[in-house]
Formats: C-alpha cells, structure tokens, sequence
C-alpha cells in the first residue's frame, strides 16, 4: 500500500461543508456570513502523549478530542480538521481501528476531514481542527471580571489517576481504573457547553494540563485573581467517589494534587457574573453537562486556595509543562 494508497482507503471523504476537501495542495472553507474561523492545533507523541499499547481506536478518538476541546472553550462551533500523521509502517489492522475512532468522533461532531499529511517516521499525530463562532462572540481568556463566578464543568483528576495507576504507582479496583482510563484515553471535549455559554460567560479555557495552571491563564490575561474552594474541587473527582479515601488509597494532599496538577481532563473552566447563575445552570442542563461553582474573581493578583473555614491554604501547585524539570 503507498501513502496516496493510505489515504485514500482511510482518511478520504466527499466533502460536505468545505468548498474543496482532501485531495487538493489545499483545502478550501467558506465561513458563513458574519462568522470568524477558529484555528487550533495539537500534537500527540508517542511515548510522551499515549501509551505504545495504546487502543489505536482510542487514540483516534482523543487526538480529534483534544483539539475539539479548544474549540468547545472559544464557543466555536467544529466544521473541519486537518491530520498530519507520521507511522512507523503501513498497519492496515491499526489504521482501520484508527481511523474508526477519529470518524466516529468528528461525525458526532459533523467535523469534516479536509486535508493534511502523511509520512514515515515515530508515531506522531497533528490535528489542526477549524471551527465557526459569530463574529465578536468568542469565549476569551482575557474578559474574567471582578466578583464572577468561576465554574468547572464535568469532574476532574480521572485521567491523573490513570496514568499514575498505569505507571504502577499503586494500585486501583479494576472498575475504577476502567473508568479513570476512559477519562484519559477517550475525553469528550465539551463542544455543546461551550457553544452554549456564548453571551453568558465571560472567560474561558480547556483544562488540559491542570486547573491550577489552566485557571492561572485565565487570571494572567485578565489581570485579576481568584479564590478557589479546595472542598469543592476535591468532589470534582468522579472515580474518587467509588473509594474511601481518607482512611484507603489518598492523603488529602494527593487529592489536591489530582486535582490542581493532574492534566489530561479537557474539562472547561470558564467565569459568569453572580446574575447568570441561572443562565448557566441552562446551559448545563440543556446540554446535559455538570458544572461546579468552585470560586470567584478578586482584585489581588494570584491563586488562592480556602478551606471550608475559609482559611487560606499554602500548597503550591504546578501544571504540566512539556519543558519542565
């Protein structure tokens, strides 16, 4: 099979919403009258982003998840990707389950696939998804206000626990880590919440590579700071709830971590002003999407963490850097 061979069998569709799809130097994409593109791209590396037993159906999934999560924290409504792909061989048995995995997410999403690339090499994946939002109405980072709300949606820390359990840090009951492993291999990128808050939010991000991090940029481009309910973020971790945890596996520190460092959630974080509280329960409900309110925005610059007495917490947390050491 040749590469042109490859593309075709795998990764070939008529296009839908694009003026020209795969097959063409370029793709091309027509935006609907008023609207912006949204452009994001993400990478995933063998080794350092998956597993090499990795499901390849499961990795099609989040490599198209990742980036729809980008999407789902603009507001952006998906209509197209690229898939550059670097294999270390043709494996039609690989491919096929691949591709099954990336189809069946972008057609949940009616994401088409409209170019890109492959070639021989490590195993690297590089989507570079496009998507549509009404000119002016993109979720931003920089818009956080005085006094908002802040929000997570969905549950945070399963795919940490994951990794950790996989890495044989210890030991988790086998449901727990089939639902934790789930978390991280097949996220579901919060597409409908975040076209959903469009008007209503006033700031927004993916959680990716941890809250404390992610949130941290929020703050940073706004210019403001934040206070955070350690109670409320630690009930955010959904496997956690199918274990005694303060006298079985975590220290309570170990939770914090799972949750403010963990990475890997592609959970949105976003803030409302206290007057949209019932708009977003709307749009929770309306797009069957859980969402806790864990703080609010303040003046002072910084992260802070309070207790259920509201006392201040000193642990410091970091998010996940590719360059860290």
């Amino acid at each position: 099979m040749t590469e042109f061979d490859l593309i075709a069998r795998y990764f070939t569709r008529p296009a839908r919403r694009a003026a020209l799809g795969v097959g063409d130097d370029c793709a091309l994409i027509n935006p609907a009258p008023g609207m912006q593109l949204a452009i994001s791209s993400d990478m995933l590396v063998e080794g350092r982003h998956f597993f090499s037993d990795v499901s390849p159906y499961s990795l099609g999934h989040k490599a198209l998840a990742v980036n729809l999560s980008d999407l789902a924290a603009c507001g952006a409504t998906p209509a197209g990707f690229t898939l550059a792909l670097a294999l270390p061989s043709i494996d039609a048995v690989w491919l096929q389950e691949f591709s099954r995995g990336l189809w069946a997410l972008a057609d949940r999403h009616s994401c088409e696939l409209i170019g890109g690339d492959t070639t021989q090499g490590p195993l690297n994946i590089c989507i570079t998804v496009f998507g549509e939002v009404p000119r002016g109405c993109a979720l931003l980072r920089s818009s956080a206000q005085l006094g908002d709300d802040i929000y997570v949606s969905g549950t945070l820390g399963d795919a940490r626990l994951a990794l950790d359990a996989l890495q044989g840090k210890f030991e988790l009951p086998a449901d727990v880590l089939a639902h934790a492993r789930l978390r991280l291999e097949q996220p579901a990128p919060r597409v409908a919440l975040g076209t959903a808050l469009r008007g209503i939010a006033t700031s927004a991000i993916d959680i990716s590579d941890g809250l404390a991090g992610d949130l941290g940029h929020i703050l940073k481009a706004s210019g403001v700071g934040a206070q955070v309910d350690i109670e409320a973020a630690i009930h955010l971790i959904a496997a956690c709830a199918h274990i005694d945890w303060p006298k079985a596996l975590f220290e309570r520190q170990e939770l914090l971590n799972t949750v403010f460092s963990g990475g890997d959630d592609y959970e949105l974080a976003f803030t409302a002003p206290p007057t949209a509280r019932g708009a977003v329960q709307a749009a929770a409900v309306g797009t069957q999407t859980a969402v806790t309110r864990i703080g609010v925005i303040e003046s002072e610059p910084g992260l802070r963490l309070v207790d259920a007495q509201g006392q201040l917490i000193t642990a410091r947390f970091n998010s996940f850097d590719h360059f860290a050491r």
